[in-house]
């Protein structure tokens, strides 16, 4: 209780002050209105008084005095004051001290004059009244109100059995069964029944019970039953057991709980006359009952689930049909009755959503709706709920629709007016739906309407002070489709209806919403709901089912099947659809045929599914061998193209998700993109165009559509149109270009670490091609506005966006089009002129003005030091032009025209076509001609503009500040090489601007220089390449090769495009001079020797790959090779010695390397069906060159003689001649001046005075070539003659004591040892070096410095006990001669029981194609066989012919001699072949071992007696075919001495080895 505490000073001075401020204290607090507060004030005051009593502070009798005053303040003190005696007696009864319970009641009986004594008997202890006086005693007081109590609460004083007092009750039951359609009220008739239980004495709670039994049978009347009922009932309580006890008696095994009942109880809990609380814990089952229900049934569901898709035999099967049907039979038997669900309907019925929604918190999730009367009753309330926002927002033009009635209940859910509404109550209903709005289809359109009318509200307002209130409207939506509207869609059977409207809602949300949700759709949702799992497994085993009988013949029926599948569970089907299409890629034909009668929705969905299949983290994009991309995305990918490209599917995520892999550095779904454009816009990228295709890709838009590509893709606008326009909405076309141009290097460096390279030529070649089919459509499809405002400058895209330089000029190369364009049209409108010259005028004007700001921008793009020799207009103006700016492709024209006519003329002779498609095709194929000659036409005039401006331009394009070599190594390293690998037609495109700048005299170019440099290096290119690069590489050469032949084949035709033409200009400097120079053109058959030596370095080229065992290396050469066999190998012998490695090539490489195999099986085949069209050397260029006038060796060397060549090959690069002859004069050892024309003669007939490029020589070629030169030198400048002549029979004497030793080494039974063939390494390498070194740097490879070189390499080279050279490309020009070498070769080879050459330099075997056949023979002074030529020079005619004839007979003799020791090499030789190389007399390619071993003086002398005598039988026939009378030069003869040489050694060595052998 309370206490106020009372000051000390009161109780001090009570009599004095005290009881005065206390009496003054109580009458305030009397008269306080505080709401009942005043009372507990008074009720401490006064217990703080009569405590200081008790605890004796104050006196008795004072304080009754002030008690009896203060009792006339209030009426009720007396009661108050019992309640704080009430307080005191409790608290003294426990307290040990008597004298405070004395105290007490002492204080009691003073006040009980003004107390009354019943209040204290209410209130106080029966003890503390027996000790006040007022009972007598206490005991006899208990048992007193025992009896009291028993009397009024246990004894029955009313009926409440009907047979007690039927009367009563049937009046009672009669009063309540009355018609109530009149003036008859509640409270009438409550006072009829009070009125009744008073006369008939009935048991109030029994008359309650039957008030609601005729109220369950009179259920309509809700409102007269409740308000009788709330006017006659006291407590809810009573009630609610009433009702209880009503539940509990239908709670029976076989027991119905009637509905009236349920109604009854719903309609006292909306009305609040009973708590749900109270009555829920009547309800059965239990909560745990319901809850082990549900897991149960999902459970079972899973089982189901499993058993669909787990494989089954037939006698299980039957089994488990039996079980199934025992089990719907004993459901059947016992139907469960739910109270809770019952009541729950009910509730729901009359609109009470706040009752149900708490029954339904108490189940588990969708429990309580998965019954479907429940859920056909919330869906009831669902559709009152949103009745007024439907009928303004949400009903869809022209439709009527029925209106519906109100609830009458004001305490249901509000109808809504706004979509703001729909947040209270309407969201809610329908997420505790779930999946059950299937029940109700027309609910599930009346929401998804009215979610479309939102998002149109909501796209359409943008006010921010809404902004906020309309994003937690669309995540509302978004989760009412999520968690109600997909899953309804999936329990309904085929309803695509109902698939289309929803696909009307999703289709205004962003695709990555959409997607989203089918994620949680396809991945979540199926697994909550036992109905759910159940549709998944029934789902995967119909499609299991279709798919097992799909084929091309079945595919309208299938269609239909997998159709109404779709309808209701997309994402099922097509999961399963996938997989297999990932396994069984023959089933992407018929499958994306049977999907025609697929709804949008469900066609976005297949998006969808396809995106998730192809970002599958566990699946492995390359296969185990890591070298290739797994064929499951292979099959993906085409899937992809043809399904986008003939549904109408949405785009835009299958773009994003390339997009976005590219960012993350991943290139392989780039084959997605590659096939989309390919399917949709047409666009075909492959490197294996025929000829035909390629000249058509040449031409206008039509032409390539008609023959450019394999397949003729038609109907492509539509497609082509739906991709352009989902690039441009979703600003993807640029950055999917420029990730592409990036992802290129990304490939190799970033990407390709760890895989294997031929997979990381695979994906750049990908990437690459992709990136050209793709900037390909984008320029043919986008508007110039579109294309211009997306692409940015070059220097931007360059500098800023690091794209590569050849990518950025692809991309800009349409812009540039498109602008000069729209420019000439612009001039041309501007003034009006018809003649043709003021419209080049014009175009050229045009092209400046749009091509001025380019030719800056590139400036930035290379070093400064770049455009000394390349003007930026040059450079520009190449990478800006196309091959349809250079020229016409008439016959492809002419060729698809003529196709049309045909096809005309087949369609007016088909009798089976019907007239009016006839009408149509011809129609059609006519549109088509005139197109295409129009296209022609137009092509021409601007083939004819374009030619004019570079007419104008050519002559400011080059400035060559410092070398024409260094311009030409400018040109083919920042123009034709990175353009020539871009695509086919820029391959092509690159071939032909070469021949165009020739052909326009550009001033500085030098064509003869470009060509050199282009055919004479081709192994770094070769090996650098990609797989698809090599197709475009050897189509650049292809295209080079067919100028060059053009102009070999005819001398007329030579003389018209090339003489007189700068390119084709050779230019000589003296040192003598004052830099004057002096210019002469390169004649018709020094240009068939140049061309003889590309071919010739081509052939070195080739086998050096060949030969690598490197895979890249095999492969590329072999795509370049077969690319370029139109017009290579046109020689014999080169196309022998191909042959024979292509061959060894096939054998190596059939077991370990197929694809290999394959490439090298194809191009043999191929290369032997061209062998028909080779020629011999002599044919294909005029082997022996005009002689120059024999001049005294003084008088070519005098001061002042110029010594002009007669004959003379080009050398066009001035710097590299001095420095050559700067060397020569060097090693000469001379300080007179030299002629440089005459120095440099020698080397005319195999150079055009470049040889930059030049690959690796072989030791040996080095030793001859070394050989050749000193003797050229010897004659050329007698002046060094003494010291050299000494110098060399020094060495010479060195060799033959190196010689003695390795023979008696031989003799000794030793073999050769291995350190020879380390020297010859050795040399190899640094001979590789040299010229590589040279080549790398642009220089001319001189002989002068060669020289030098390779007499000191000579010396220790000749340390091998034996060395090896392939026969001379150049065959001897005599018919006869040349069968005597064949047969001499035939022989040489037979008999040589070892070949030391070396397998791994290719160039060991092939040699200048300037040279004849050199052996080294170390035992024979050259000087010597000098001065024997020079005096023997005029006999030589005369005896020539009887030294033949008796050099055959000498050869017969050696044959007859060596049989024996033939026979016993026979075995190694055959073991030794592969590495020959060149032992076949198939091939013609013979190898001549040679031997250090020392000849005896008789047989040496019979030796140079023979060829002394060959020489002169050759030296007449050169006589005779010589024109003019003109003698052999110096270097020719030279050649035969030292083949003369040769010839002797070659029999002695290959003596000494088989004889060694045979020991």
């Amino acid at each position: 209780m309370a206490t106020l505490i009372l000051p000390g000073e009161w109780i001090k001075n009570w009599e004095k002050s005290g009881k005065h401020e206390f009496v003054q204290l109580c009458k305030e607090l009397t008269e306080k209105t505080d709401h009942g507060n005043e009372t507990k004030d008074i009720q401490a005051a006064l217990y703080e008084v009569c405590s200081q009593v008790v605890q004796g502070n104050l006196k008795i009798d004072l304080v009754s005095a002030v008690l009896g005053e203060m009792m006339e303040l209030r009426d009720d003190l007396p009661s108050i004051l019992a309640d704080v005696f009430c307080i005191l007696d409790l608290e003294t009864g426990a307290l040990e001290e008597k004298n405070k319970r004395d105290h007490y009641t002492h204080l009691v009986g003073a006040c009980l004059s003004f107390v009354p004594e019943a209040i204290l008997k209410e209130r106080l202890d029966p003890e503390t009244l027996e000790s006040l006086g007022l009972i007598k005693q206490a005991h006899q007081f208990n048992q007193k109100i025992v009896k009291i109590k028993t009397k009024l609460f246990y004894k029955q004083q009313k009926f409440n059995l009907l047979r007690e007092e039927n009367e009563g009750y049937a009046k009672l039951i009669t009063e309540l069964g009355q018609d109530l359609s009149g003036n008859i009220t509640s409270h009438l008739v409550l006072e009829s029944i009070k009125s009744l239980i008073g006369c008939f004495n009935l048991d109030p709670n029994r008359v309650l019970d039957i008030i609601l039994e005729v109220y369950e049978s009179r259920s309509e009347q809700d409102e007269f039953f409740l308000s009788l009922i709330k006017s006659y009932m006291c407590e809810p309580i009573t009630l609610c057991h009433i009702l209880g006890f009503k539940f509990k008696f239908y709670q029976e095994p076989n027991e119905e709980t009637p509905k009236s009942l349920y109604h009854i109880a719903a309609a006292l809990l909306n009305h609040k006359l009973i708590e749900l609380e109270d009555l829920y814990v009547h309800l059965m089952p239990v909560d745990a009952t319901i809850v082990e229900e549900h897991k149960r049934e999902i459970s079972e569901a899973k089982q189901i689930a499993r058993k669909l898709v787990t494989v089954v035999l037939p006698s299980e099967k039957s089994e488990d049909k039996e079980k199934e049907k025992e089990k719907e039979e004993e459901k059947n038997e016992k139907p469960p009755d739910n109270q809770k669900l019952g009541l729950l309907e009910a509730l729901l019925r009359i609109g009470d959503w706040h009752h149900a929604q708490s029954i339904m918190d108490q189940m588990p999730s969708f429990y309580a709706t998965s019954h479907k009367a429940i859920a056909l009753a919330l869906c009831q309330l669902v559709h009152l709920t949103v009745e007024p926002l439907y009928r303004r927002a949400g009903v869809p033009k022209g439709a009527k629709g029925c209106a519906l009635q109100p609830l009458k209940n004001k305490r249901a859910p509000q109808p809504t007016e706004s979509f703001e509404d729909l947040r209270k109550d309407t969201f809610s209903m329908l997420c505790y739906l779930g999946p059950h709005l299937s029940h109700d289809p027309i609910l599930f359109a009346k929401i998804v309407r009215l979610g479309k009318s939102f998002m149109k509200e909501y796209q359409s307002d943008g006010r921010p002070e809404v902004k906020d209130k309309m994003e937690i409207l669309l995540s509302c939506f978004l989760s009412i489709a999520d968690q109600v509207l997909l899953p309804s869609l999936s329990l309904m059977e085929c309803n695509a209806c109902m698939s289309e409207e929803l696909w009307g809602l999703f289709k205004l949300f962003p695709y990555q919403h959409r997607y989203r949700l089918y994620g949680q759709w396809k991945n979540e949702t199926y697994s909550g709901h036992p109905l759910l799992v159940k549709v998944k497994a029934q789902t995967v085993e119909r499609a299991k089912y279709i798919m097992k009988r799909l084929t091309k013949e079945n595919i309208k029926q299938s269609g239909r099947q997998i159709g109404k599948l779709s309808h209701s569970n997309p994402t099922i089907l097509f999961d399963y659809m996938l997989s297999q299409i990932q396994w069984y890629d023959n089933l992407i034909v018929p499958v994306v045929d049977s999907l025609k009668y697929l709804t949008s929705l469900n066609y976005d969905v297949l998006a969808y599914c396809i995106i998730e299949a192809l970002a599958n983290p566990e699946k492995e994009k390359m296969k185990h061998d890591d070298t290739t991309l797994s064929l499951w995305l292979q099959s993906l990918a085409s899937l992809c193209g043809a399904v986008f490209r003939k549904y109408p599917i949405e785009l835009a995520g299958l773009l994003q998700y390339v997009t976005n892999q590219l960012k993350a550095g991943k290139s392989f779904d780039l084959l997605i993109l590659k096939e989309v454009v390919q399917k949709m816009a047409g666009i075909e990228i492959t490197d294996e165009m025929t000829s035909e295709q390629l000249e058509a890709m040449t031409g206008g838009e039509q032409l390539k559509a008609e023959g450019g590509y394999f397949g003729q893709i038609r109907n492509t606008k539509k497609s082509s149109q739906r991709l352009k326009d989902a690039l441009l909405d979703h600003e993807l076309a640029l950055p999917l270009c420029l990730l592409m141009a990036q992802q290129r290097n990304g490939v190799v460096f970033l990407e390709g670490g760890e895989k294997h390279l031929k997979l990381v030529g695979h994906l750049y070649d990908q990437c690459h091609d992709t990136l050209v089919q793709f900037g390909g459509f984008l320029a043919s499809n986008l508007s110039t506005e579109d294309y211009i405002k997306r692409v940015p400058s070059i220097d931007v895209l360059c500098n800023q966006f690091h794209t590569p330089h050849d990518a950025a000029f692809f991309l800009s190369r349409p812009m540039y089009a498109h602008q000069i364009l729209s420019k000439y049209e612009e001039l041309k409108k501007a003034e009006k002129g018809n003649r043709q010259q003021q419209k080049v005028t014009k175009y050229v004007a045009a092209c400046e003005q749009v091509m001025m700001p380019v030719h800056e921008a590139v400036m930035s793009l290379h070093p400064a030091r770049v455009w000394d020799d390349l003007r930026p207009q040059f450079y520009a103006t190449f990478w800006s032009l196309t091959m349809y700016d250079l020229a016409v492709p008439h016959a492809a024209y002419e060729r698809e025209v003529n196709k049309l006519r045909v096809q005309i003329k087949a369609i007016e002779e088909n009798s089976e076509i019907p007239l009016n498609k006839k009408k149509k095709e011809k129609e059609r194929c006519t549109a088509l001609q005139e197109k295409l000659q129009e296209e022609e036409k137009k092509q021409m005039e601007h083939v004819q503009r374009v030619l004019h401006r570079l007419k104008l331009e050519k002559d400011s394009w080059l400035l060559t500040k410092s070398t024409k070599n260094e311009t030409i190594t400018k040109f083919l390293q920042l123009c034709l090489f990175p353009r020539c690998i871009f695509s086919s037609i820029d391959a092509v495109y690159c071939a032909r601007f070469v021949e165009l700048v020739h052909q326009q005299k550009t001033p500085n170019f030098c064509t003869l220089l470009c060509y050199d440099r282009v055919f004479s290096a081709i192994i770094y290119t070769v090996a650098s390449c990609t797989e698809n690069e090599s197709h475009r590489y050897g189509r650049f050469l292809c295209c080079m090769l067919e100028t060059v032949t053009r102009w070999h084949s005819n001398r007329a035709v030579y003389e018209k495009e090339c003489v007189n033409y700068p390119g084709f200009l050779t230019i000589f400097r003296a040192a003598g001079f004052d830099g004057g120079n002096k210019a002469d053109q390169l004649d018709y058959e020094n240009f068939r020797h140049v061309v003889h030596k590309w071919h010739y370095m081509l052939t070195k080229a080739s086998v050096h790959c060949l030969e690598t065992g490197d895979y890249t290396h095999i492969r590329n050469i072999l795509i370049v090779l077969t690319k370029i066999l139109p017009c290579y190998p046109k020689v014999l012998n080169l196309g022998q010695a191909l042959e024979c490695r292509v061959h060894k090539i096939c054998l190596e490489e059939k077991d370990k390397r197929p694809d290999l195999y394959a490439l090298a099986m194809g191009y043999s085949g191929r290369l032997k069906s061209q062998k028909v069209h080779m020629v011999p050397e002599n044919e294909f260029h005029h082997k022996d060159q005009p002689a120059r006038s024999a001049t005294p060796a003084s008088q070519q060397n005098g001061p002042g003689s110029t010594g002009k060549p007669a004959a003379n090959t080009s050398k066009t690069e001035e710097g590299g001649f001095e420095d050559g002859d700067r060397v020569k004069d060097k090693s000469q050892g001379t300080t007179k001046p030299v002629n440089k024309a005459n120095s440099t003669a020698a080397k005319v007939t195999t150079s055009n005075g470049n040889g930059a490029l030049n690959s690796t020589k072989a030791v040996k070629d080095d030793k001859e070539k070394s050989g050749k030169e000193k003797k050229e030198k010897k004659e050329k400048t007698p002046g060094s003659t003494p010291e050299t002549t000494k110098a060399e029979s020094r060495r010479e004497k060195q060799r033959d004591e190196r010689a003695g030793k390795e023979e008696r080494l031989l003799r000794e039974g030793k073999e050769k040892t291995p350190k020879a063939d380390r020297e010859k390494v050795k040399l190899d390498e640094k001979s590789g070096k040299d010229d590589k070194a040279k080549a790398g740097n642009g220089e001319p490879v001189e002989p002068g410095r060669d020289a030098v070189k390779e007499s000191k390499n000579k010396e220790k080279g000749d340390r091998n006990a034996a060395t090896a050279t392939l026969k001379s490309p150049n065959p001897r020009s005599d018919s006869a001669e040349s069968e005597r070498d064949h047969k001499r070769r035939k022989l040489d080879s037979h008999s040589s029981p070892s070949h030391s050459s070396s397998v791994k330099d290719s160039s060991n075997e092939l040699k200048d194609p300037a040279t004849k056949q050199h052996i080294n023979f170390n035992s024979v002074a050259r000087s010597k066989s000098r001065e024997r030529e020079v005096e023997k020079k005029d006999t030589e005619s005369v005896q020539g012919r009887s030294k033949e004839k008796k050099e055959e007979k000498e050869r017969k003799e050696r044959k007859r001699d060596h049989a024996v020791n033939d026979r016993e090499a026979s075995q190694e030789s055959k073991r030794r072949k592969d590495e020959n190389g060149t032992n076949s007399s198939k091939n013609s390619q013979s190898t001549s071992p040679s031997c250090d071993s020392p000849l005896t003086p008789e047989k040496e002398k019979t030796k140079r007696s023979k060829s002394s005598s060959k020489e002169k039988a050759e030296s007449v026939k050169a006589e005779r075919t010589s024109s003019g009378g003109k003698k052999e030069s110096r270097h020719e003869k030279s050649e035969k001495k030292e083949k003369r040489d040769s010839a002797g050694g070659k029999e002695e060595k290959k003596h000494h080895k088989s004889s060694d052998k045979h020991r």
